[in-house]
């Protein structure tokens, strides 16, 4: 059997397992070592280490009432819980607890569509329900909207969009938890509240308008502990009459800075509706003289240009987005594209896509960039290692943020290429990956492994990452839970006055500190200072 929680007797433990089963029955108790395996992180950076991150033991609640009991229980007996949605956060911890013994409250059961609405392009769902269950019910009754999906689709909308995910359509959308509009959560005390316009019980407009009357709670409950969120409503996209897909090449190191201007504006001025990824095809690969290369950290443009000459021809970056719209409003969208970019010399258009909807099923098979077009899919895990490299055992995402300039985008590889190299890492790939109009976010996949010795470089270069981009100018936007205490150090101005304000919360809204403790580094008062 699994062990208690820290802090917390044999006897009590299995008297609080008693009373959980007495909530939601014997058979959706689970407390066995088989159990908790079900909760643990398959690409943990501590994986089989004696401070790999475990649950005591997990709950699946059906409905907001059983929710309430759960957190009456563990009010009770001092129980830590850790609740997730479908526990797909994958690369971000996955369904393993922040704080070692937690009890994993498992929503994925709650997994109803409240309400579509095709007039008023919303829905309302509970947390279990994945990006696939609403992309088929939004399908199967033919409602013209699109989901905007994460990569991959079995992720759930209101988890993905708590941890501040992204995805591929117009901007009103892809910004996961700006899409949203009201939620329900269960409060650590047992109470129960709605935000925005969802606390007048008549109003009509809780999925409508976010803010309703007075101080605005919704972002108290993204990245932290403070509740259970049981229902999330969202913005819905109307599904357009057409789309084109296109590509924007260019042909030298430092072309990345018009190009990234250009696209940048045009996304600002609602000219380019879509994420833009802004990739290096030229430095894709495991090509020797190009992880030398990329691993000295400060190669000059002559040297660049010199090895651009020996690759035959492969433009330097590549960027990739999509218009939605009337044909002819398409048309004239790429055309003024192509009019603001046509200045720099060499530069390349070509369109790769076209689709006029609804599609078929056929045609939605056979689409490549589904998540540009609002379809779930598992591609991605068919993309997880670089060109030409042996399989990944595991990795987790390393992303900064950064201003959506080339120049800074240069820069990020260069200074993320030569950590990676000095630490013997063959350097990941980089690519701006604007999911927001005024910022890039630039993934890295940090490998894991399944032994302890290359674990303990994995967590060496990461802590390097994530200290030397903030020395730099360049935070990350989210990060696992390992590394959650060194992440929110950070965002230390004022001498740590928001964490000091995080905890000020956490003591006021969860007063016997049983959420997700440590979560985001917010820890409650009885285990303030003991965690290093």
């Amino acid at each position: 059997m699994p062990s208690p929680p820290p802090g917390i007797s044999e006897r009590d433990f299995q008297a609080a397992l008693r009373a959980l089963e007495g909530v939601v029955g014997r058979e959706w108790l689970f407390a066995t070592d088989e159990d908790v395996l079900l909760y643990r992180d398959g690409y943990s950076p501590l994986w089989g280490e004696a401070e790999e991150r475990f649950p005591s033991a997990a709950v699946e609640a059906n409905s907001v009432e059983q929710v309430q009991g759960i957190v009456k229980i563990a009010n009770q007996y001092g129980l830590p819980l850790y609740p997730i949605s479908t526990g797909r956060n994958l690369t971000y911890g996955g369904a393993a607890p922040a704080y070692s013994g937690s009890v994993v409250v498992d929503l994925k059961r709650m997994n109803r569509i409240l309400d579509v609405s095709a007039r008023d392009k919303t829905c309302l769902v509970e947390p279990g329900v994945s990006y696939f269950d609403l992309y088929r019910h939004v399908g199967s009754k033919k409602i013209p909207l699109w989901i905007d999906t994460a990569d991959p689709g079995w992720g759930g909308l209101v988890g993905n969009a708590l941890d501040r995910g992204g995805g591929y359509t117009d901007i009103q959308f892809r910004d996961h938890f700006h899409a949203h509009c009201g939620m329900e959560v269960v409060l650590p005390t047992g109470d129960v509240v709605r935000t925005g316009m969802g606390a007048s019980p008549q109003a009509k407009t809780a999925q409508l308008f976010k803010y309703g009357l007075g101080p605005w709670v919704d972002g108290i409950f993204s990245q932290s502990n403070f509740g259970i969120v049981t229902k999330m409503g969202f913005w819905l996209m109307q599904e357009p009459e057409a789309a084109l897909q296109v590509s924007v090449t260019v042909p030298k190191r430092r072309d990345v800075v018009p190009l990234v201007d250009t696209l940048h504006s045009l996304m600002c001025a609602h000219t380019v509706p879509s994420q833009v990824t802004v990739a290096s095809p030229l430095m894709a690969g495991n090509n020797p003289e190009l992880v030398r290369l990329r691993g000295s950290g400060g190669a000059s443009d002559a040297d660049w240009e010199r090895f651009a000459a020996s690759a035959g021809g492969t433009p330097f970056w590549a960027a990739t987005f999509v218009y939605y719209g009337p044909s002819k409003v398409i048309a004239a969208q790429w055309e003024h594209t192509k009019e603001r970019l046509s200045g720099i010399a060499g530069v390349g258009f070509r369109e790769t896509a076209s689709y006029t909807f609804p599609l078929t099923d056929e045609q939605v098979e056979a689409v490549a960039d589904k998540a540009r077009y609002g379809i779930p899919s598992l591609n991605l895990f068919s993309s997880r290692s670089a060109p030409g490299a042996p399989p990944l055992e595991g990795h987790i995402d390393f992303s900064p943020m950064i201003p959506p300039h080339g120049e800074e985008l240069i820069a990020l590889t260069d200074y993320t290429g030569k950590v990676y190299a000095d630490q013997g890492f063959t350097p990941s790939f980089v690519a701006g990956m604007m999911f927001h109009p005024r910022t890039m976010i630039c993934f890295h996949a940090v490998p894991t492994f399944r032994n302890a010795a290359d674990n303990a470089r994995t967590r060496k270069l990461f802590e390097t990452l994530v200290r030397g981009c903030a020395e730099r100018g360049w935070p990350i936007y989210r990060i696992h839970p390992v590394f959650q205490k060194l992440g929110m150090e950070m965002f230390g101005w004022g001498d740590g006055s928001m964490h000091r304000l995080h905890e000020t919360l956490k003591d006021a809204i969860d007063p016997n500190g049983i959420v997700s403790p440590g979560r985001y580094d917010i820890w409650p008062r009885r285990l303030r200072g003991t965690r290093a």
